[in-house]
């Protein structure tokens, strides 16, 4: 779990606390500083620097100890994605869980860059908490595009949903040309693998035990999937994400990073 001390990480923290019965692993990280703070008269610099880091952890310790969960608190010093996601690997963490930051058109159209650079380098899937959302398992979203991804997150659909008795909606989403709808003969390649994979999808779920239902949209996908979310009233969506070396490690899909700006849930990014 990973908390800066604004409303936002901490509300993520009071929804992690139903997610396990023993510890979560909280972390704050404080920046680096490449100056020597004593040049302007700091005598304890290294107290200064982790100021924000403790007071972020002490709200986190006084927020578990009323909710009657065991945290193991860290303050670790570095850039922010490179503190969250080193300590979840040393920690053998399943699960990665931040707070959606960004409220405005721009925030909402681009991730915060700590996030973007956490889901991007981290091996364990993450778990994105908005403001005003809880966390629950009896809805969930998959949103399905038949890549190597979109079936990682399947996979992790069906075992949320089967552990949970859950309901799953799976959803393709086609972004078609506008010479689909112009007599364009035949369908595209990407709508005949959409109609498979939620083929595919829709038999491992019955023989599974769980109830699912699949849907195919036209449209923008990131608009599509949150309109679907939020007039399903889903709990959670559930994706793949793209880029996994070089720069795109640093770029998210932008359906991924959109939906994480707009939805109105929680979203999982499942990770390889």
């Amino acid at each position: 779990m990973a908390v800066d001390g604004s409303e936002t990480s901490l509300h993520a923290l009071k929804e992690a606390f139903q997610l396990v019965g023993n510890w979560i692993t909280v972390v704050s990280v404080a920046p680096p500083y490449e100056g020597d703070l004593r040049l302007v008269g700091v005598q304890n610099a290294e107290a200064l620097r982790r100021a924000p880091c403790d007071t972020a952890l002490a709200k986190a310790q006084e927020m578990a100890d009323a909710a009657g969960a065991f945290v193991k608190t860290v303050c670790a010093v570095g850039e922010p994605h490179e503190g969250i996601v080193d300590l979840a690997a040393q920690e053998k963490c399943d699960l990665i869980v931040m707070g959606a930051t960004g409220h405005g058109f721009w925030e909402r159209l681009l991730v915060g860059s700590v996030t973007r650079r956490v889901i991007g380098f981290s091996s364990q899937d993450v778990l994105v908490v908005p403001l005003e959302a809880g966390i629950g398992w009896q809805k969930l979203l998959l949103a399905t595009d038949g890549s190597p991804d979109s079936q990682r997150a399947s996979e992790r659909a069906l075992d949320l949903a089967q552990a949970y008795g859950a309901e799953l909606r799976a959803l393709t989403v086609l972004d078609l040309p506008p010479q689909f709808f112009e007599g364009t003969p035949g369908l595209p390649l990407e709508v005949q693998k959409g109609g498979e994979g939620l083929a595919e999808l829709e038999a491992q779920a019955r023989a599974r035990g769980v109830k699912t239902a699949t849907l195919e949209r036209v449209g923008t996908p990131y608009q599509v999937i949150t309109e679907v979310a939020q007039g399903q009233k889903v709990d959670l969506i559930i994706m793949g994400s793209h880029g996994r070396t070089g720069l795109k490690r640093l770029l998210m899909g932008s359906t991924t990073e959109r939906v994480i700006g707009h939805a109105p849930c929680p979203v999982l990014v499942v990770k390889g």
